[in-house]
């Protein structure tokens, strides 16, 4: 991962979405930001649903409705670790108490299920263009839920390393993280902002004093409190 120093900061354009009909594309406000931190899935690439499929796949054996329940509960918490959703799963819906082993060989069959795919899968439209403009102006990190090891390895093999100060994912939280990497660079937290897709990153940065603008794609529901600005992908951010 590149080391970036924060100096000056630039200025950063968001768009809202257009409402139908709405022909002239405008800047709506300028804001200056020290560094920005972006969840990976959903937010940088288009893995979110390849999660999901995971997810189903390893409890489609315990029955539909154990299936439903367990879909929903990682719905409902995309961006934490999967081995804290794997172990409350099987704790409350299956009352099963995992072992160390067993929770390490559900993680790794978890892990065989995504890997190839997250690799491989799309960008979220405008991310490799944001990444490529203004990754040399301020400070670009990653937090992620995804293992950290693994993370680091998509990104090496996406080739996105050169894009990123550093990159970091579970087991640890994403508000701790972000905090320790404001100490670490001198950094500001209400002069920073997060770009996530889930409750877990908007409580992240709440928790480490950012600012949030949430992304939702087109025909997704928006879990985010009223008021929060929200992207349907990157290509309404810019510097």
């Amino acid at each position: 991962m590149k080391r970036a120093q924060a100096g000056s900061k630039p200025r950063i354009a968001i768009h809202r979405p257009r409402p139908a009909g709405w022909k002239k594309i405008r800047r709506i406000r300028s804001i200056k930001y020290q560094a920005i931190f972006f969840d990976f899935d959903g937010v940088l690439v288009e893995s979110a649903e390849i999660k999901s499929r995971a997810f189903r796949t390893l409890y489609a054996e315990h029955g539909e409705a154990v299936l439903k329940q367990a879909l929903a509960y990682h719905l409902a918490h995309e961006g934490i670790s999967r081995v804290d959703k794997i172990l409350h799963c099987h704790r409350q819906l299956l009352g099963i108490e995992l072992s160390e082993n067993e929770l390490a060989e559900l993680a790794k069959r978890y892990s065989s299920l995504v890997l190839e795919a997250v690799v491989a899968c799309d960008g979220v439209p405008g991310a490799l263009d944001f990444l490529k403009s203004n990754s040399k102006k301020l400070p670009i990190f990653v937090v992620s839920g995804t293992p950290e090891a693994e993370l680091q390895d998509i990104i090496e093999r996406r080739g996105m390393s050169g894009y990123f100060t550093s990159a970091h994912g579970s087991p640890r939280r994403k508000g701790p993280i972000v905090m320790d990497l404001l100490f670490e660079h001198s950094l500001n937290g209400p002069d920073c902002l997060f770009v996530g897709d889930a409750m877990t990153d908007y409580h992240g940065a709440e928790e480490a004093g950012l600012q949030f603008i949430g992304r939702v794609g087109h025909g997704e529901d928006n879990p985010f409190p009223g008021g929060t600005m929200i992207i349907p992908d990157l290509t309404g951010l810019s510097i």
